[in-house]
């Protein structure tokens, strides 16, 4: 079977193809955090046109109220002792004291060798000095998660009941 092929089908299908996406993205305007396709409310705004390439825009969901509602438990839910969520929550603390103190040492050993931007410099430093930017970028890093690490513990411990 003998199949005719016309010398132009392979440009308009390559025509067809590249300009497939250009016609399906309608113009898009961006109006702060916002984007729209609608030109007349675009220019009511004072939208830019967003140009080079196309937009995906996938809506977030919504935050949540500014006053939280307090947590209400199912009335089906079993009831805790007064006394034995008070031991719980002494537990927890304890846990998250003990947690504490071993994030504030590490952070204090990491600011000891961090040595405010200049760590003492080792054999492997001394032949590489692209190595010890490395590690001081590696160490300002560690420490900055460390600090986080004991700001989200200081949190938790803030959360539990005072004694």
């Amino acid at each position: 079977m003998n199949r005719t092929i016309h010398p132009l089908s392979p440009a308009l299908i390559c025509l067809a193809l590249l300009a497939g996406p250009a016609l399906a993205q309608d113009r898009i305007y961006r109006c702060g955090n916002e984007y729209t396709n609608n030109a007349t409310q675009a220019k009511e705004r004072g939208c830019k046109l967003v140009e080079g390439g196309n937009v995906t825009v996938v809506e977030g969901a919504r935050s949540a109220p500014a006053a939280p509602k307090a947590a209400v438990s199912p009335s089906s839910a079993p009831r805790v002792d007064p006394n034995d969520q008070r031991a719980r929550d002494a537990d927890a603390r304890a846990i998250l004291e003990s947690e504490l103190r071993k994030a504030e040492a590490r952070h204090a050993e990491l600011l000891k060798e961090y040595n405010n931007g200049a760590p003492e410099r080792n054999a492997l430093d001394l032949r590489n000095p692209q190595r010890y930017m490395e590690r001081t970028a590696e160490i300002k890093a560690s420490l900055a998660r460390s600090e986080s690490d004991i700001a989200g513990i200081k949190r938790e411990l803030a959360r539990l009941p005072t004694r």
